[in-house]
């Protein structure tokens, strides 16, 4: 006796795998293209950012006032300013280490 294949339920289980297959393509491209298009768009913006002259860029935010002690000593004072010039970038790591063993003492 001779079996009976089924041709369309095999045509069905390989075009729907197609499709899975297809679709996980289309998808996976669409998201890499859309990271590819956010990454311009971010490139886009720095070098928009540095085209830009100096004058025209926004000041750094204040500093919030220290919060007041109970009568700091003059080193904490000290310690503060020289923090305060190396946060805005007067002072490099090296000037800023060597002012405060200065002060230190060490």
């Amino acid at each position: 006796m001779m079996r009976r294949r089924r041709p369309l339920l095999r045509a069905a289980a390989v075009g729907g795998g197609a499709y899975m297959v297809g679709k996980h393509n289309a998808n996976r491209q669409a998201e890499q293209s859309q990271y590819q298009q956010d990454q311009d768009d971010r490139i886009s913006n720095l070098e928009a950012q540095q085209q830009q002259p100096s004058y025209q860029q926004a000041p750094p935010a204040p500093q919030p006032p220290p919060a007041p002690a109970a009568a700091p000593s003059p080193m904490i004072d000290q310690l503060n300013q020289l923090a305060a010039l190396h946060q805005q970038g007067v002072l490099s790591d090296e000037e800023f280490a060597a002012a405060k063993a200065k002060l230190l003492g060490t």
